[in-house]
């Protein structure tokens, strides 16, 4: 074998290890792209239903102390119902409590991976708060 054989075939397979490694990057850049927008629809969910289920809740007032003048009361036994329904209706787990005059509720959302399970990244929860209350008419804007 002549000389300039030898340093011909010293590049062999160079460009097949540059191809392998730069498809393993794109690969974890996809992953990277349509795992986050996952978790990130994941983080809206949770968020929504928390708002949506805090929100049925503070509309649950006591209706004989707003028909007496007394002001807006929340009940507080039908608005924590009202809320835990609406986290059933809407598929998310969650709790929900009631102090005062607001409904406070937690929801939580399971994330699970489609490319990043392939480098050991496993199902996780997200989760979303909100919180709500009845206002009168004196108080709106």
């Amino acid at each position: 074998m002549t000389r300039a054989e030898r340093r011909d075939r010293g590049d062999s397979g160079s460009i097949s290890i540059f191809v392998v490694v730069l498809a393993v990057a794109l690969l974890a850049a996809v992953g990277l792209v349509v795992d986050g927008g996952i978790k990130v629809r994941a983080i809206q969910r949770a968020d929504e239903a928390a708002r949506e289920a805090a929100r049925a809740g503070s509309q649950v007032i006591d209706v004989p102390s707003a028909v007496r003048g007394d002001g807006v009361r929340i009940d507080p036994a039908g608005a924590a119902r009202a809320a835990r329904a609406y986290l059933t209706a809407a598929g998310v787990d969650g709790t929900v409590s009631v102090g005062g005059n607001t409904v406070t509720v937690s929801a939580r959302v399971e994330f699970r991976p489609v490319f990043l399970t392939i480098a050991g990244v496993g199902a996780s929860t997200v989760t979303g708060s909100a919180t709500a209350r009845p206002v009168d008419g004196e108080e709106a804007p």
